[in-house]
């Protein structure tokens, strides 16, 4: 009976074919880890065997051991750093393959300390080799390809170079101006160039094929380079035929996968922004697809209000009312939100809109009823005294309103026609009865609609006017809900008139603004189309950059610690040399003993406490607790006020002033005895 040995793993087979005294049979080792970490496979322990076979005239086995590096380097921080001094010798190699290749890999590696061994490399290469002169003259290179890239490594340089402190001069070869010659020659290799090499800026006239390129990115620079360069166009006849053409390409991303879609309907609602007549004719291209995802219909529901016009609202609508029948929620939200949109921005077809809304309140469901009384309410600001035939039919479906905006929205109607509504007491008294329990936003709107009620019908309301002032300033818990009651109650018991000139004042109609963003951001972001930046219609220092952690943020994080210290130790220096300094804030008419300092010159600081000391050396770790405890009996010394809080200014102490204004509500509030101070609700004023 034999034994039979244990089965050696396969990693250990390789380590013995790494570690071989044959060239050949280790090359071929190499390569079999590398297609094992390629398919998944952790080698990682394999890591110090492929190390020893790093130092090689191989050109390819040198790359291969460079991308098990790159790969691991992360995971083995401690054993790349053995690797530093081939690296730095690959350098120096006069071969330009092995020295690009080593300081490229060294770039790539995840180790923090490998960093300072790249410095030196790199500022041979770029300094004392000319690298950037070596840069300038391949634009000139008849390889298209080369262009391309030369030209993306020195707009990166330029950008860095030109955001660094103090700034580089004209003359610096970091800086990278386009020339007329730069220009020529940038167009000389322009339909040479693959569809990698297409992001540099062109003559809108050699732009304009691309437009019919089938990659989705070329076809959005090349937007982004027409949009640019239309700014310097004088003759209106160009600028509307590059616009016809710009079009058709832009309806074509319109049948690329949703994410594709998405990207370009972000593209596309900034571009209609700038130039409302782009897509002018093509409303049907923006109808939503039963399989669309969410994001891409909600995009698509703003393009298309953006592009409504007379000609097209009528098909609108019609779709915008089929999509409130959809399953999504949401999506029938907004459904019904644009066509109160597209009822404000054309003012001709409102009365269709109002007619499609009418339509669906009468399906009854909750959200939809819900909905369009809150586009009403916006269809009300815009044409006021237009509709209100269809008031009855929207206070009709009180019931149906639990959503605090749906709500807010029926209030605002009721209020604002109160005259007009028979029954506009007894539909805002049910509010009023559940005022403590609803949203902040309904009781505002309950608050000053009763007050439109009074001020318009006085004889009717005046006991649920009473009933919501005292509700509003004794149970309520919001401030806001308070401060708006006792303003109401202030201008309704000195002056009715004033009272209706605020809050029967005549509002501005509403409108709907034509850019989501400025018109500097939008231009901004016009030269940024093709990028996160025109996605997101956001600048792109906005969301790059945040949470990076180099060498120089770190430097700088301890010169501001350093300075947080230094204005610590000045800011206590200024509090010591205040106590010889006279007191500019002290307005007290009261003489002080003389030779006793006063105000800030009369606080104690007590210099030997642990706090001080703390505070001084930058070591607090709560400065402001610390900064309190500096300053010792101020409240021991007599620095309190007898009159006790807010430093004595008696809320609710002061007596009322001999002339007392009869209000028009003492009417409807006829206590038996006079209130205290403190139950005056006229006594904050």
């Amino acid at each position: 009976m034999s034994i039979r040995a244990p089965r050696k793993g396969e990693n250990y087979e390789l380590s013995v074919d790494l570690n071989s005294e044959y060239r050949d049979k280790r090359k071929d080792a190499i390569k079999r880890v590398i297609a094992s970490m390629t398919v998944g496979k952790d080698v990682s322990g394999l890591f110090p065997h492929v190390l020893k076979n790093m130092q090689t005239d191989d050109l390819e086995q040198k790359k291969l051991v460079y991308l098990y590096l790159m790969n691991y380097a992360k995971t083995q921080p401690e054993l790349v750093i053995l690797a530093v001094n081939t690296f730095v010798k690959d350098s120096e190699d006069p071969n330009p393959l092995v020295r690009a290749l080593a300081i490229r890999t060294m770039g790539c590696l995840r180790a923090e300390k490998i960093t300072d061994y790249l410095c030196d490399p790199l500022q041979q290469l770029v300094i004392d080799n000319g690298f950037l002169q070596q840069l300038h003259e391949m634009i000139s290179d008849s390889n298209p390809m080369v262009v391309a890239n030369t030209i993306a490594a020195l707009s990166d340089i330029h950008t860095i170079a030109t955001s660094s402190h103090p700034p580089p001069s004209a003359s610096d070869p970091a800086i990278f101006n386009i020339t007329s010659s730069i220009l020529n020659k940038l167009l000389i290799a322009l339909n040479e160039c693959s569809e990698w090499g297409r992001e540099s800026e062109h003559i809108c006239e050699r732009v304009v094929p691309q437009f019919q390129h089938v990659n989705g990115s070329v076809v959005l620079a090349a937007v982004k380079v027409i949009m640019i360069h239309m700014r310097g166009i004088r003759r209106e006849e160009l600028s509307k035929q590059l616009i016809r053409k710009m079009a058709p390409p832009l309806v074509t991303l319109l049948s690329s996968p949703p994410e594709v879609q998405w990207v370009a309907l972000r593209n596309v609602n900034l571009l209609l922004q700038k130039r409302p007549d782009l897509l002018s004719n093509e409303m049907r291209v923006f109808f939503c697809k039963y399989n669309d995802p969410l994001y891409v219909k909600v995009e698509k529901l703003d393009i298309m209000v953006r592009l409504a016009n007379d000609n097209n609202v009528d098909a609108l609508l019609s779709e915008l009312k089929e999509y409130a029948s959809e399953v999504d929620v949401d999506f029938v939200r907004k459904s019904i939100k644009a066509i109160g949109q597209t009822a404000i921005s054309i003012e001709s077809a409102a009365e269709r809109c109002v007619n499609v809304l009418l339509d669906l309140i009468a399906t009854r469901v909750s959200y939809v009823v819900q909905e369009a009384v809150v586009v009403m309410k916006d269809i009300f600001r815009k044409y006021p005294s237009t509709y209100e035939g269809v008031i009855p039919t929207l206070c009709a479906n009180l019931e149906e309103l639990d959503e605090p905006e749906a709500k807010a929205s029926l209030i605002w109607i009721i209020g604002e026609y109160a005259e007009k509504i028979d029954n506009a007491d007894e539909l805002l008294n049910t509010f009023v009865d559940t005022f403590t329990e609803e949203s902040y936003q309904v009781q505002l709107q309950t608050l000053t609609a009763v007050v439109k009620l009074f001020l318009k019908k006085p004889d009717s309301s005046q006991g649920v006017v009473q009933r919501v002032l005292n509700t509003a300033t004794k149970d309520c818990d919001s401030p806001d809900v308070r401060d708006r009651a006792y303003i109401y109650w202030r201008l309704l018991s000195t002056d009715p008139t004033a009272a209706k000139a605020v809050v029967l004042a005549h509002r501005p109609p509403i409108s709907i603004p034509r850019t989501t963003v400025s018109a500097a951001l939008l231009e901004e972001l016009l030269g940024e189309i093709s990028t996160l930046a025109s996605v997101y219609h956001k600048p792109a220092e906005t969301f790059i950059g945040h949470g990076r952690v180099s060498a120089d943020s770190i430097q700088r994080k301890g010169s501001e610690l350093s300075d947080d210290r230094s204005a610590a130790q000045k800011a206590l220096q200024t509090v010591v040399a205040g106590q010889q300094a006279e007191n500019l804030l002290d307005f007290d008419d009261a003489p002080t003993q003389e030779g006793q300092p006063s105000g800030l010159a009369a606080t104690q600081i007590l210099p030997s406490t642990p706090a001080t000391a703390n505070f001084l050396s930058g070591t607090s770790a709560n400065p402001l607790d610390d900064l309190v405890s500096i300053f010792g009996g101020m409240s021991a010394s007599g620095g309190g006020s007898a009159d006790g809080g807010l430093g004595g200014l008696g809320f609710g102490t002061t007596s009322p002033p001999s002339g007392s204004v009869i209000s028009p509500l003492d009417s409807l509030t006829s206590p038996t005895t006079a209130p205290k101070p403190q139950e005056d609700l006229l006594g904050l004023f």
